[in-house]
Formats: structure tokens, sequence, C-alpha cells
């Protein structure tokens, strides 16, 4: 089955880049305005419902921290010059730094400094989000030439009050009440694959999976600010999940033409992993499998001992593995919206191969079925013929539905594509030999 068959509507690079060039200069964190400024973008797309978790609010062992907001920062130097300028590039603050505005000698602001000697021209990403402090980001060019004398000029126009941290979700039902979950972080300022890769991969995939005619799964979207926002989410939402959830994705670095990594859930056993090492392998796509491990996004959350959700993620260049990450360079020029597009489809695909994991039940088993009376068969074939595969294919179907096996289990067994097998499967049922 090629792309074009399993994608619902035709996706647009040109739209989604439209969308990131609006999301890319907001300085989001884990709260504030710009974090609900990029989630009422977002609803263009998606129909998120945004549930607001006021500050001091306990969530399990973590509490709702202040809301931060910032307008401005920059520092003059001696000389006069304006470096770090927050109006530049986002990325110069620490997220979270408390408001200052005063001189300070080059002893004490170097304290407040944080570079990348490494990495000489990139402006890294820093936050503090539980200590009151405040800092700024330079490349390390920059701060190499800066006078070691004199006094700077300091200038942070940001409030820390009594707020509240925002999570976006909403569901699409199915005819099941099991249910397909799609997490995906919302709270970086300005990076490309680390932040706003994830929210509009899933912005369309709703799209995608929103225009089928017929769902067997409902799909829960949940859009949050990493760590905080999903132990928020979890801690109303967690129980229902725990009975509900039969597999699901974190969606971060998926916007870079890297090849896919699969991060397996904490078990490694579910229909997330089958499903997923299933398509990567029979669609022919480069991709690596990796085993859980907490160095990483929301899974943590999502696989901590007291949910131990089925929770997997498909990244392209995945988070601490390319030399961008959390830094300046994180940028569009890093990443490809067409490439963007067949994360989407990569995704799509693996919820319909989960979509269609039934186990079929053989209703004339004694014997092999009469084809020929149900025109299943053609009067003659030869050798070659391109439908003898088929053909094969029809009976391995019937041999091995005996209502023990799924249809990924029918399929490995051949070592084919569960996706070649629908036609054939719907053909069977339309004749009543096969019931699912």
């Amino acid at each position: 089955m090629t792309t074009s068959q399993i994608l619902q509507t035709p996706l647009s690079e040109t739209e989604i880049e439209k969308y990131f060039d609006r999301l890319w200069p907001i300085c989001r964190s884990i709260s504030g305005n710009g974090l609900r400024s990029s989630f009422h973008i977002l609803q263009e797309l998606i129909p998120l419902e945004l549930i607001e978790y006021p500050t001091g609010k306990e969530v399990f062992d973590w509490t709702i921290p202040n809301e931060w907001n910032i307008s401005d920062a920059y520092i003059l130097t001696p000389d006069g010059e304006k470096i770090c300028d927050f109006k530049k590039n986002n990325l110069h603050i620490v997220n979270y730094s408390i408001p200052f505005e005063g001189e300070v000698e080059w002893a004490e602001l170097s304290q407040h400094f944080f570079t990348i000697e490494n990495q000489p021209d990139a402006i890294p990403y820093i936050t503090s989000y539980y200590k009151e402090t405040w800092g700024f980001c330079i490349d390390f060019n920059t701060l190499q030439r800066l006078p070691k004398t004199g006094k700077y000029k300091v200038v942070i126009q940001s409030q820390l009050a009594p707020g509240s941290v925002t999570v976006g979700h909403c569901i699409l039902p199915g005819e099941s009440q099991q249910e397909i979950v799609l997490s995906t972080y919302l709270c970086h300022p300005s990076m490309a694959n680390n932040e706003l890769s994830g929210p509009l991969c899933m912005a369309f995939l709703y799209q995608q999976l929103a225009a089928m005619p017929h769902r067997k799964y409902t799909y829960r979207f949940i859009m949050a600010p990493e760590t905080i926002g999903v132990i928020a989410y979890l801690s109303d939402f967690g129980s229902h999940m725990k009975n509900n959830m039969l597999a699901g994705y974190v969606m971060t670095c998926c916007g870079d033409e890297a090849p896919y990594v699969f991060k397996q859930s904490k078990h490694a056993t579910g229909l997330v992993e089958r499903a997923t090492a299933h398509y990567l392998k029979h669609a022919q796509l480069p991709h690596q499998v990796i085993p859980f491990a907490v160095g990483g996004s929301d899974e943590r959350q999502y696989c901590s001992p007291g949910f131990n959700l089925p929770m997997g993620s498909i990244t392209r260049s995945m988070y601490h593995r390319y030399s961008q990450y959390h830094t300046s360079l994180d940028n569009k020029a890093f990443i490809s919206f067409k490439a963007m597009t067949e994360t989407i489809s990569t995704y799509l695909s693996c919820c319909l191969v989960m979509e269609n994991n039934v186990t079929p039940t053989c209703l004339v088993p004694y014997g092999e079925p009469r084809m020929g009376k149900r025109n299943l068969l053609p009067s003659s074939i030869e050798p070659n013929d391109k439908r003898r595969q088929d053909i094969d294919r029809m009976f391995h179907l019937i041999s091995w539905s005996d209502g023990t096996l799924d249809l990924l289990e029918i399929a490995e067994k051949r070592n084919e594509s569960l996706l070649l097998y629908l036609p054939i499967l719907k053909k069977l049922m339309d004749e009543k030999l096969i019931a699912i």
C-alpha cells in the first residue's frame, strides 16, 4: 500500500511551514502567555481543550509553579553594545529567569553566563524552572571578545506570579473505548526539531485520523509542557488511561531527514512494539529499534511504576543524539518539511496497522473452502501470473484463521506486511468465509 493510499487527505509542506513560521518566534515555557498563544494557533488545526492547572496545586510529588512571563531582556556592555538581546533570539535568556535590572561588574556577570565552548557559534538552551535565579545564554565567540572590566547594564523584564500551567487535549472517538494515545510537548522557545516538529506533526496527524471514515479505536491527543504538564494531566486522567490505553507514542524530534528511531515502551511486549516494528520493517524504512531508557521525554512519566503505560516513541534525529540539540542551531535550516510529511505518514501507517490488527476466524473450517464457486479463483492461472501471490496469501490467511492468531502474526508467518492482507480479508469476509 502506497503513501497516497494510506493518507486520508493530501499533506502540504507549505501549510506545515506556514504554521511553523507563526509559532517559531514565540517565547514558550512551561507556563505563560507564550505557551497559551502557541496553543491558540495550533487550535486552528486540532480542537484542543485547554486545562489550566493553578499555581500551588499538588500533582503527585510535584507542585504547580508560579507562572512566568517575559517582555524583554538584554545586556549593555561598558561600550554601549547591546548583547544577548531577547528580542533577536529568545534563547538568550535563561528560561524562567527572575526580573532584574542593574549594573554589574564582569566578575559577577560572568557567573550568570552559559555557553558551549566546542560549539562557538551556538546559543545554548538553559532553564531554571524551580530555582529562582537569572542568567543569559551566549555564543562562545561573543563571550570571548567581551571586555573583562567596567560595568554592564543588565535588564530582565520578566514576571513570576501565581497563575497556571496550561495543558491541551482532545478525544477523537472510535467504536471501541480502547485508546491509542498521542502525546507531545509544547514548552520550549525557538527550537525546531526539539520543539515544533512534535506539535505540528501531531496536529496534522489529527487531521488524517479525523478524516478516516471508520475508526476502531479512540484516539487521545495530549499536548503539554514537558514533565510537569504530563504529570498534572496524569493526576486527572491517569487512572482512566490505565484502564483504557492500548498503545501510544510520544511525538518529538520528528522533523529532520535522519533515519527513524523507535524507542520501545518499558515492557516492550505490547501492540505498539509489534505494530511499529512490523510497519518500519515491511515499509523498508531505515530505522533503529532501541529499548526504553529514562533519558528521554515524557515516556518517563507514562512508563513510571504507578502507570506502566505502553508508550513508545518514533523520532528522527533523537534528543541527545544530534549536536544541534538544545541550541540555536536547532533551527529551520536543520529540519525538512518534506521529512515531516513522511513522519506523519509513518505515524498514520502504524496506527492503521493497529486499527486493522484483527483476529480472524474461518467460518468454513472443515477442509479447504471451494473458492471457484465463489469466484475467488480464476479459471486458470500461469505459474508466473502476478495474481499468484494474492491467491497464496488468500489460502495462507484462511489456513491460519483459527481464532488464536491475530493478523499481525499471520502476516509475519510469510514475512509480509499486514496491509497487503486487508483487501483479501475484506473479500473473504464479504463471502462469509471469515469473521473477526
